[in-house]
């Protein structure tokens, strides 16, 4: 089987985060081969007032046989395993660890279970800024339709 080139981002703001993004990135490496950026620290993202921790963010960049929904259940047992409880309403909230499949080759995929690309890719500079560092010149597939270094230089 042919290996996909997918970017899954990366991102703790509970406990150790860099220890457990490490961690993470060491257990990406059980899907494919894994390419790392850099850590980034930004601000939680909130729907209300409530302070929370700022981020550590990166973005791996994965060589991999699995299919996209392997890939996802694969990214969800990592978070499991490092105390990530999805719940409903709970999507905002701090977390030990968050893994998002946010682009799969120059797939555009539209399921109840996994959106690519990501759905706010192209608004989130914690994910554009470590993405370009990986492939600035990765063209987004529709709906976004621009490269990677486009995107994060339409948000500096």
């Amino acid at each position: 089987m042919i290996a996909t080139r997918a970017f899954i981002g990366l991102g703790s703001n509970l406990g150790d985060r860099e220890a457990l993004l490490d961690s993470a990135f060491t257990a990406l490496e059980r899907v494919g081969t894994v390419r790392r950026s850099r850590l980034h620290e930004s601000e939680a993202v909130t729907l209300d007032s409530k302070p929370r921790p700022p981020y550590l963010n990166a973005v791996a960049e994965v060589q991999t046989t699995l299919s996209p929904l392997e890939l996802l259940d694969a990214c969800l047992a990592i978070e499991r395993a490092y105390g990530r409880i999805r719940e409903a309403n709970t999507r905002w909230e701090s977390r030990t660890l968050d893994l998002d499949v946010l682009l799969y080759g120059g797939y555009t995929i539209q399921s109840n279970r996994l959106s690519i690309p990501h759905p706010h890719l192209h608004r989130r500079l914690f994910v554009l800024a470590p993405l370009a560092e990986l492939a600035p010149d990765f063209w987004v597939p529709p709906p976004v339709e621009e490269t990677v270094q486009t995107l994060f230089a339409s948000l500096t």
